[in-house]
């Protein structure tokens, strides 16, 4: 009999894993792809939003919030990749100022510190590439970047090492309530008996609650949206995110650093029917580069390296569901933007809700923290060369572009959670990450897996399932 199983691997699901480890229990998450991150936690800005434009007394301005404040120490004590640099909303017609000035004063309400609205030369000077004719902007240094996939990989790894289990390629495809608890059935057959269940199932977290709650349902859409990533030969083209003043549809066309030092540009906000449509189409791709040109100009869209797409979870009631729906049944629904950066918060209110439904006990074993995979491309040249005499493998480049050594790639094969996938391996070290996306790196990356995991080259694939780069030897 597990404690708790949580269901879904999203970087909600593994805050709140990463809390419960704190606590004495036999916990386990469920998730139905073969790693952490492959769902909307893989595909969107990565941006610490500051929290100004939620809802004052919603549970997405609290998270948001709270989340905020928690990042920089979090991001330390997991060591994933964050940096304040602060947002800027702009506003680029005079009439709209009264738009700019609420955002402002919502932001004051909802707790928001390091706002401040600033006007035409100053904006000009600290973002030269922005439309000239802009009139005033709300900067809110409080708001950064964030590496969504290593934050998310970290919970993962640092609940696992205090004990927490996982299972991928797990789906559950019925949940029963038994006198007191619960019986999981997962796509193989197999029965999982539990005490609690969380519901951190993401776009498909409605039909886990729909599952257990038949009178009481909710609704969750898949809102698609479309992205450009530019090469790192464009960093510096702008220095803060850039929104434009929000609309019913969300924050618009953004621009922003990533953390890594690329350009991202979108997204684009589509409801699909498909939860699993991840496609780019030329006509968003072609407005993503239209619609850009209102917050900054001359964008260098021939250094584009890339287009994606994520869907985000929208719950009809429009706010984040927090909550034990039942004794013993957790719901953790409709996490949108600003889900990422909610999801520190959200995973210790979550825990929280746990251990006093189940009166848990500290877990006096918990160690904070993980330990980070070596980043050579960062490393000074006398601390690359004392490491490559530890293991020669991390003297040999293997991805030109991001400049990751087969020492890297092995680390992050064989680490807890390792990557059993080409995209694993890509989120852990940025392998295939680069300009050339794998163009040179991918066939060493395949052969160096299969190395490490004890399979054929055919077995390995990009995401999981069915995603097979060789079909079969020539020979």
């Amino acid at each position: 009999m597990k404690d708790v199983v949580i269901i879904g691997a999203g970087v909600t699901g593994t805050s709140v894993a990463y809390n419960l480890s704190k606590y004495d229990g036999d916990f386990l998450v469920v998730e139905k792809h073969s790693d952490v991150c492959e769902e909307t936690s893989k595909a969107n800005s990565g941006i610490c939003h500051g929290g100004y434009d939620a809802e004052p007394g919603s549970m997405k301005a609290k998270m948001n919030v709270e989340g905020n404040h928690m990042m920089e120490e979090l991001s330390k004590e997991l060591d994933f990749p964050y940096d304040r640099i602060g947002t800027l909303v702009l506003c680029h017609k005079e009439e709209d100022f009264d738009k700019l000035q609420a955002l402002y004063d919502q932001g004051i309400e909802n707790g928001v510190g390091g706002m401040k609205i600033i006007y035409n030369e100053e904006i000009l000077a600290m973002e030269p590439n922005v439309e000239e004719d802009v009139y005033a902007a709300l900067l809110c240094e409080e708001a950064g970047i964030v590496d969504p996939f290593m934050m998310n990989i970290a919970y993962a790894e640092g609940s696992n090492l205090n004990g927490v289990d996982y299972k991928f390629n797990t789906e559950i495809t019925k949940i029963e309530k038994m006198d007191d608890h619960y019986k999981l059935t997962t796509n193989d057959g197999q029965e999982i008996e539990t005490r609690a269940v969380v519901n951190a199932a993401g776009l498909y977290s409605d039909a886990i609650h729909d599952a257990i709650m038949h009178d009481d349902k909710f609704e969750v859409r898949a809102r698609r949206g479309e992205y450009l990533l530019l090469d790192k030969a464009t960093r510096g083209f702008v220095n803060h995110v850039l929104f434009n003043l929000p609309t019913e549809k969300g924050k618009g066309i953004l621009v922003t650093p990533t953390i890594d030092g690329n350009t991202l540009i979108g997204p684009t906000s589509d409801f699909v029917d498909d939860k699993s449509d991840l496609v780019t189409t030329q006509e968003r791709i072609e407005e993503v580069i239209e619609k850009v040109e209102d917050t900054v100009t001359n964008v260098p869209v021939r250094q584009v390296i890339t287009s994606f797409s994520g869907n985000r979870a929208h719950e009809s009631g429009g706010d984040f569901i927090l909550e034990e729906t039942q004794k013993g049944f957790f719901d953790c629904v409709g996490i949108e933007s600003p889900g990422l950066t909610s999801a520190p918060a959200i995973g210790k209110y979550m825990a929280n809700l746990v251990k006093e439904s189940l009166d848990l006990a500290d877990n006096k074993e918990f160690k904070a923290g993980r330990n980070p995979i070596p980043k050579t491309s960062e490393m000074s040249t006398e601390a690359h060369n004392e490491l490559i005499k530890e293991n020669p493998l991390y003297g040999k480049i293997i991805c030109r572009c991001e400049k990751v050594t087969e020492g890297e790639i092995v680390d992050a094969i064989n680490r807890p959670l390792g990557a059993t996938t080409v995209d694993g391996v890509k989120r852990r070290v940025r392998a295939t990450a680069g300009r050339c996306q794998g163009g040179f790196c991918l066939p060493s990356i395949i052969e160096i897996l299969a190395r490490e995991l004890g399979v054929d080259e055919e077995e390995i694939t990009k995401k999981g399932n069915d995603s097979f780069y060789i079909e079969k030897r020539a020979k």
